[in-house]
């Protein structure tokens, strides 16, 4: 190893490039900072290059794939369609490629300073750089951690099979699984067992000891249709015991409370604890608080309890999202340059890029009913829609919750068509206050699943004009 002469000064050194660093380096350049970046793989972090991207690939894919049988009832015909599982890692390969030399081209038109190698804090405001044999020192003004997470292998996962992968390499798998066992309840399981399901796999999904997802309970039953219809079968409660390979097959014992089951397929995708990826850093050197499974504790500034240093994303408390690290590492850049900035994360979105998609944001109708507040809900069916009734996009359900009392609005929580880009006006719903009202007043594209907000607004006083007088779903408790 060869040590740096001298020690180097920056304004502000960001570890780690995926979502919330380089968002925190861009927002801190175009404020005038010098900035620095250290990135000991690829820019764009896990969610570019093996998460997020990748995942939305094949999600898009499927979509895709799954409507050419719709065509013909359009007077469209392709003739008999093929899928073509290598086409589609390539795909996935130059879409990765083609984003990340994005990333890295908005970094050097805004003059950030890429680092390669693995960091480590040498002082309270100093920075070692491994990359080789070369050892590089930075002194730096304020230091802002994006490093992620990594995951935690459970006991009963074989460290040295083919054939069993953790979610976030499902989709490097070299070949398309036949019949894929899927064991998790998050978002990532479902966007997993969706997208290979409607590519031609079998899929099993185990709930990871849960006996259902966590959505509103309307989503829940409407996804057990879907997953039923989809013929994706789901074992509910249920926890993995040990999992064994040979010839080929994959046999996976699940248990629950005295019950016992054996699932079999040629693979398996576990989804696992994650912990954050900081015990290389040597943070706790210096007085930084983490919870006790390793988490670092900040404030509405992303700041830590270390004046000059900063945390964002999947390091932090909380669960995994970009959406958090994103504008975290935006904060805490607007922070470090002087700005009263802070993140407030109490409407961040849930959204699955399922087929159908799901959406959701705010309060589900038991956590608002255990809240105090005066529940009155509206569900509107995607049946009722004309715009889904031409697309053929009828699977699907849009749940509006209000407090009865103040008519406020409490939360959102779709299922179906372009569930994700709907909840967009969701969201800006809450963070303003939004009453009943709101919604209900301003004019809605026609046709348009938009319309399905406004039956579920108008559903709330008993007026929307879709839903006819028996079925109509509002309930005040």
């Amino acid at each position: 190893m060869v040590v740096g002469e001298f020690v180097e000064k920056r304004d502000l050194v960001i570890i780690g490039g995926g979502p919330g660093g380089y968002n925190a380096a861009i927002r801190a350049a175009q404020l005038g900072l010098q900035v620095t970046l250290i990135e000991k793989e690829n820019m764009g972090g896990v969610c570019l290059n093996e998460g997020c991207v990748p995942s939305k690939v094949f999600a898009h894919a499927a979509k895709e794939y799954t409507s050419l049988s719709g065509l013909s009832s359009l007077g469209i015909t392709t003739g008999e369609a093929n899928f073509n599982y290598d086409k589609l890692l390539d795909y996935k390969a130059l879409k990765v490629v083609q984003l990340r030399n994005g990333v890295e081209a908005l970094c050097a038109a805004n003059k950030i300073e890429i680092i390669q190698g693995d960091a480590n804090f040498t002082a309270e405001n100093r920075i070692g750089v491994e990359n080789g044999h070369q050892f590089d020192i930075y002194e730096f003004n304020h230091a802002i951690i994006a490093t992620g997470r990594r995951p935690v292998l459970p006991d009963f996962l074989p460290k040295d099979s083919e054939c069993i992968l953790l979610s976030e390499e499902i989709y490097n798998l070299t070949e398309m699984p036949k019949e894929l066992i899927v064991y998790g309840s998050d978002y990532i399981s479902l966007e997993i067992a969706f997208s290979y399901r409607k590519l031609g796999a079998s899929v099993t999904m185990i709930l990871d000891g849960k006996e259902d997802f966590s959505f509103d309970k309307s989503i829940n039953r409407e996804l057990k249709r879907i997953l039923k219809k989809q013929k994706i079968k789901v074992h509910r409660g249920f926890q993995i015991d040990n999992i064994s390979t040979a010839e080929g097959e994959v046999a996976v014992g699940i248990v629950k409370d005295d019950e016992k089951v054996t699932v079999t397929g040629t693979h398996v995708s576990v989804t696992v604890k994650q912990s954050a990826d900081v015990a290389s850093l040597g943070i706790e050197r210096f007085g930084v608080e983490v919870t006790s499974d390793g988490f670092i504790r900040t404030d509405q500034q992303s700041r830590t309890t270390l004046q000059t240093l900063f945390a964002v994303g999947d390091t932090t408390v909380g669960n995994p999202s970009a959406v958090k690290a994103i504008k975290q590492g935006k904060v805490a850049a607007e922070t470090v340059a002087g700005l009263n900035s802070e993140v407030d994360l109490t409407f961040i979105p849930t959204v699955v890029h399922s087929i159908p998609p799901i959406a959701s944001v705010g309060l589900t109708e038991q956590e608002a009913k255990e809240s105090g507040y005066s529940v009155k809900t509206s569900q509107f069916s995607y049946s009722g829609n004309s715009y889904a009734m031409i697309t053929n996009d009828k699977d699907g359900i849009m749940k509006i919750i209000k407090d009865g009392e103040t008519d406020l609005l409490l939360g959102f929580h779709t299922i179906g068509a372009g569930a994700i880009e709907l909840i967009g006006t969701s969201i800006t719903a809450l963070e303003m206050v939004g009453k009943e009202e709101d919604l209900n007043f301003p004019l809605y594209p026609h046709p348009s699943f938009n319309e399905t907000m406004l039956e579920a607004v108008e559903g709330l006083a008993e007026k929307a004009i879709h839903i006819p007088p028996t079925k109509r779903k509002s309930e005040k408790v």
